[in-house]
């Protein structure tokens, strides 16, 4: 599974449309070993005027199949697009998401060696984005080759081998996937700052302003402000707090989503046994994570004051951003080892835990 990232104009719907025929290199060859398939732009193929039974023989016709072989994978077709009781209904009445299933279904069943898919799956719903995923899986183990040109980068470095990064019509990596994607963030994330924008927008935040998180940072092994790390290397989420009164009954905690929102990891200091009894004043609050074992991505952090029944002083959400990079994809449910730094007028009882001695450390 080879990923086509880039920006818009690049070029990447370009190659894809030389690789199937559709445009002629104006120098230079293409060659393709085996039986291709492309699902290019959306409805391509399509007459909007039949109905989906119709298109289904068509496209089979045009991919290679004979009537006969059309014939055999056509109920497979239907039930992997899922639009049995619509196959009679001209094309026209489908949503874009109904004709994307059906044109990624026969192109699927065409049994082809090489699979072209430009984008076109962003269009479809997520439980369907999942059984295509599936497929590539089941088209990999098969020696199957599937190109795919993709704005999600994270999808890219999660389920690519390889990955080509084009840049205004040129070759501007070619390499492992992981490595291809970190290399165009930094590219980014380099013109961003260079024209000035890309600045983040005041967080969401709620509560009473007993308390108040002044600051959220994300620290790397060395202790330096970081946006970028790397998968199963330690870092520390950090909060600078303050209290305008002194506070008995308060919590701190940190949150971790996927950009997508996808809830990741969570913890407290209630949560991980510690019970501080007075807070006032300024203070620093670190959450150290020995290994920050995540798939490669971009992630989000909510930084939270709290009292212990969960009404907010200060709870903001969104409030870091950032990367994390790896040699090889990886996917799964983190929850790693972990320990509490407090620095500033934070008092201790004799019967609290302290860090390094709780539960959690």
């Amino acid at each position: 599974m080879v990923g086509i990232i880039g920006p818009n104009g690049s070029g990447k719907s370009t190659l894809l449309k030389l690789l199937s025929g559709i445009v002629r290199p104006t120098s230079g060859q293409v060659a393709v070993s085996g039986r291709l398939a492309a699902l290019l732009e959306l409805g391509a193929g399509f007459h909007p005027e039949i109905s989906g039974r119709e298109n289904i023989e068509i496209n089979g016709l045009l991919l290679g199949l004979t009537k006969r072989e059309i014939a055999a994978r056509f109920d497979a077709i239907v039930a992997f697009a899922e639009l049995e009781e619509f196959l009679d209904a001209p094309l026209k009445t489908y949503s874009s998401g109904m004709a994307v299933r059906l044109g990624f279904s026969i192109a699927a069943f065409s049994d082809p060696d090489v699979l072209l898919v430009d984008e076109v799956l962003a269009v479809g719903d997520e439980r369907f984005a999942h059984r295509s995923l599936e497929k590539f899986a089941e088209f990999e183990r098969a020696g199957k080759t599937i190109l795919v040109v993709s704005h999600d980068l994270d999808l890219v470095a999660a389920r690519c081998r390889r990955a080509i990064w084009l840049d205004r019509g040129s070759l501007a990596f070619d390499g492992p996937a992981a490595a291809a994607v970190e290399r165009y963030r930094d590219q980014v994330a380099q013109t961003e700052a260079e024209a000035g924008i890309g600045k983040r927008r005041e967080p969401e935040r709620t509560g009473s302003g007993a308390a108040a998180v002044k600051s959220v940072r994300l620290l790397d092994a060395q202790g330096r402000s970081a946006e970028r790390v790397r998968s199963g290397a330690p870092a520390t989420l950090e909060m600078e707090v303050e209290a305008s009164a002194p506070l008995a009954d308060f919590v701190f905690g940190f949150a971790v989503a996927s950009s997508d929102g996808t809830a990741v990891f969570g913890t407290n200091t209630d949560i991980d046994g510690f019970r501080p009894s007075e807070f006032s004043g300024q203070a620093n609050v670190r959450l150290e994570i020995p290994a920050l074992a995540l798939a490669p991505g971009s992630y989000l952090v909510d930084a939270a004051i709290h009292a212990r029944n969960g009404t907010p002083y200060d709870h903001r959400r969104a409030a870091l951003r950032f990367e994390v990079v790896a040699d090889r994809p990886a996917a799964g449910v983190w929850n790693p080892a972990r320990r509490w730094n407090f620095r500033g007028t934070i008092r201790w009882d004799a019967a609290a835990g302290a860090p390094g001695k709780g539960p959690a450390g």
